[in-house]
């Protein structure tokens, strides 16, 4: 993994003014000319005191957070650009509490900057291909005799992952052939090859692609280059994170952070930070 430093980053954004000039270039450092007289090459320079950059020909003002996670936020940038370097350098994840103690602010700013960055963090629409591991986990909850199952109180997930490549996932009241199989079909490329274990949710995958499984009820984990190691070791980095850093996810958060793992497993070859810091300057509201 490319490393991005707690060094490099203070030098690139040492200061408010730095931070907000970032996000201006991300959105406007294409512009051939002033949006409002049309002046070709036009300069704009910052306003003092405030978060905008204004025309030198017509005054027309610019104000490069409207509608981006850090619209209307009292918080200072280069806490909020702190806070990203934070979620793009951690391997386990960054709690509110954490962030609360490192950025000096409340335990509810702390939980809002935290959950606008992990909007930042969604699973993209390209389709997976090759060699397919399926497979699903079950996340919370308690088990309790009294219910029965031992998944009764928990939330599935369920995933995919190329060998040596991406990996795509989504959070469901339960695991079953009627939302697995659709998600599998609209998420793979046709011609791949899916391996799974024995679980009966995976029956119908024959229909519409090569597959392939491992029987681990029978202790067979890897036959003939068939396993889905690669999706149970991205559950159990899941599983430590959610755990070991945030706890406890209810139910209906949990999808963010599964986006944020998938996220962070598919850029685990390149510094995630200011990948992060670039996606934060584009409009997202």
């Amino acid at each position: 993994m490319n490393k991005y430093t707690i060094k490099e980053f203070n030098k690139q954004y040492p200061d408010e003014d730095a931070c907000l000039d970032a996000i201006f270039r991300n959105y406007y450092g294409d512009m051939k000319a002033c949006p409002h007289c049309g002046v070709v090459d036009a300069k704009f320079y910052k306003l003092n005191n405030r978060k905008a950059y204004s025309c030198q020909h017509c005054r027309y003002q610019i104000h490069p957070l409207a509608g981006t996670i850090f619209h209307k936020s009292e918080t200072p940038l280069k806490s909020w650009f702190f806070a990203i370097y934070l979620f793009g350098t951690s391997k386990n994840g960054v709690s509110a509490k954490e962030l609360e103690r490192h950025l000096g602010v409340t335990y509810k700013t702390a939980w809002r900057i935290a959950k606008q960055i992990r909007s930042l963090m969604q699973q993209d629409s390209n389709l997976l291909s090759g060699t397919i591991e399926a497979d699903e986990t079950y996340i919370g909850g308690k088990y309790s005799k009294r219910q029965g199952s031992q998944f009764d109180n928990k939330t599935a997930v369920v995933g995919i992952v190329e060998k040596g490549g991406n990996a795509k996932a989504f959070a469901t009241k339960s695991a079953n052939a009627t939302n697995t199989i659709p998600f599998l079909k609209a998420n793979i490329e046709q011609g791949s090859i899916i391996h799974t274990d024995e679980s009966k949710i995976y029956t119908r995958v024959k229909r519409d692609f090569d597959h392939a499984f491992v029987n681990h009820s029978k202790f067979e984990y890897i036959k003939a280059g068939v396993h889905t190691n690669t999706i149970e070791g991205f559950w159990g980095q899941l599983k430590r994170s959610l755990d070991g850093t945030y706890h406890a996810v209810s139910p209906k958060y949990l999808q963010s952070y599964v986006n944020e793992f998938v996220y962070r497993y598919n850029l685990r070859d390149v510094a995630v930070a200011p990948v992060l810091i670039q996606q934060a300057g584009k409009r997202v509201l």
